[in-house]
């Protein structure tokens, strides 16, 4: 196994209207369709709301959801039998533009847009009383390898508190995955993805170790932890009874 290694990434550090961000976001969303990552969040969401009603309002909340493009491809997936949406898309920059808030719309989709640094959010999460903002899903993609050591169990701690589903989808730390993260080039990635690619595989996860972080007791949730496809690494809480 190999250790797991959180370091900035180059990404984190650029300014959001940098010509090396733009190209590497897009870069991005073409590594999300390498991995499959829509087809696995789709596949989480759809079973972790299999007892819902179709037509009761769902509330989402995505951390880290960049430009949301990721979950916009959800949302169009989902549109023929998930109505009434809200989705929040947390991120530090302001990167939703108005046309994807709009396609959001066509789907029958609500878009809040929440720019705050993660930190800020897990305070105000401690601060506030815990029903007074809840989501039935938080979803975090290639977010919380971001993270490490105290940082990281206060923001598991945070989404523990604010919701009744968890979905995250992170790098699995893997010899194979490292492999690939060096071959990112060939899908046309810039430097700044190419790098990062490697980061982010390093900081990953692997085995049971998200679960061992959440903080709750196993008598209030129900946790899983899984490979998916051949380089992304899975964990989902749901808490028992929830509807």
């Amino acid at each position: 196994m190999m250790q797991r290694i959180v370091a900035a990434e180059t990404l984190d550090g650029l300014a959001e209207n940098d010509p090396a961000a733009m190209r590497s976001r897009r870069d991005l969303q073409r590594v999300h369709r390498v991995m499959g990552t829509r087809a696995i969040v789709l596949r989480a969401l759809r079973d972790m709301t299999r007892f819902r009603s179709a037509s009761e309002p769902l509330r989402i909340l995505e951390l880290g959801a960049g430009d949301g493009s990721l979950m916009l491809g959800v949302a169009a997936a989902l549109a023929p039998v998930w109505s009434g949406v809200e989705i929040t898309l947390l991120d530090r920059q302001s990167l939703v533009d108005a046309e994807t808030v709009e396609r959001y719309a066509r789907h029958g989709w609500k878009v809040e847009k929440k720019i705050v640094d993660i930190m800020d959010w897990v305070a105000e999460a401690n601060a506030e009383d815990s029903q007074s903002k809840r989501w039935d899903v938080i979803v975090a993609n290639l977010f919380l390898h971001h993270f490490d050591g105290a940082p990281l169990q206060s923001l598991m701690s945070a989404m523990a508190a604010r919701c009744d589903r968890l979905f995250a989808c992170e790098p699995r730390r893997a010899r194979l995955a490292l492999v690939g993260s060096h071959l990112i080039g060939a899908i046309g990635a810039n430097a700044v993805t190419r790098e990062d690619a490697v980061l982010s595989v390093r900081a990953g996860f692997c085995d049971h170790e998200l679960t061992q972080l959440w903080p709750s007791d196993s008598d209030s949730w129900r946790t899983q932890e899984y490979s998916a496809g051949l380089f992304s690494h899975c964990f989902r809480a749901e808490r028992v009874g929830a509807n």
